[in-house]
């Protein structure tokens, strides 16, 4: 199997977005009750800096991996899409409402592409944390064991979605009207175009596992699960 070599760009923003917090592009990324800022010389959009060091995911995602992913792929996206949208009507316009106004529209695709990436890795880096998994908080557990009968299930549910997601793509704990279900997404799309309320995800692009596992995703999203994933970040989501 071949890495893929998508050249978008990937800043997410949160529930809350990315805002523009002055002309110098100095950008605010928010989500979750997490802030941090993040500035570039000449871009309205920066990429945000990293919850965590590099190296704290290891073993399950090594330095190596991370410095490619976050440092090249989710990089270049951020690039690509400022240099799409510099003198365009969305120089300056948040991350989120690029994406909702160029979604689904063919004209549009590239700048769609390249900042729903931002949007989905910025979202993906907090869904982990260095000393993640375990059991949700409390009120989330509830409502996981409510929809899913058991949180075994919906974890059970997360990898097969990881797993079965054919080619490049992601899967999602979304909120739904009160229920919390499992979703997959391909290429770029995001839970922000479809009115649901994204909780966490996992990428399943190459790009985040081949270094480390080759061709076994379905290794590499157990892992994550098991290991990684960022209960208490998806807690306050749900808020």
């Amino acid at each position: 199997m071949s890495m893929n070599t998508d050249n978008g760009f990937s800043p997410v923003l949160s529930r809350r977005g990315f805002l523009a917090a002055s002309a110098s592009a100095a950008v605010l990324f928010a989500v979750g009750g997490f802030s941090c800022s993040a500035k570039t010389s000449s871009s309205p959009l920066g990429l945000p800096p990293l919850p965590y060091p590099e190296n704290t995911l290891a073993p399950v995602i090594s330095a190596n991996a991370m410095g490619f992913h976050y440092g090249k792929h989710h990089k270049a996206y951020v690039d690509n899409l400022n240099q799409l949208i510099k003198g365009s009507e969305f120089e300056n316009t948040p991350l989120e409402k690029i994406i909702t106004a160029t979604a689904g529209k063919e004209d549009q695709k590239a700048i769609f592409n390249n900042a729903a990436q931002s949007w989905n890795h910025a979202f993906y880096w907090r869904s982990l944390a260095p000393k993640g998994g375990g059991e949700p908080p409390a009120a989330l557990k509830q409502k996981i064991e409510a929809s899913f009968g058991s949180l075994d299930a919906c974890k059970k549910a997360l990898l097969n979605a990881a797993v079965t997601q054919f080619g490049s793509g992601w899967a999602w704990l979304v909120a739904d009207s009160g229920t919390i279900k499992v979703i997959q997404t391909a290429n770029a799309e995001t839970p922000l175009t479809m009115g649901l309320k994204p909780l966490l995800t996992i990428d399943v692009w190459e790009h985040a596992y081949y270094l480390d596992y080759q061709n076994r995703r379905a290794d590499y999203a157990a892992a994550v699960i098991d290991k990684l994933i960022n209960w208490n970040f998806a807690a306050q989501n749900l808020v």
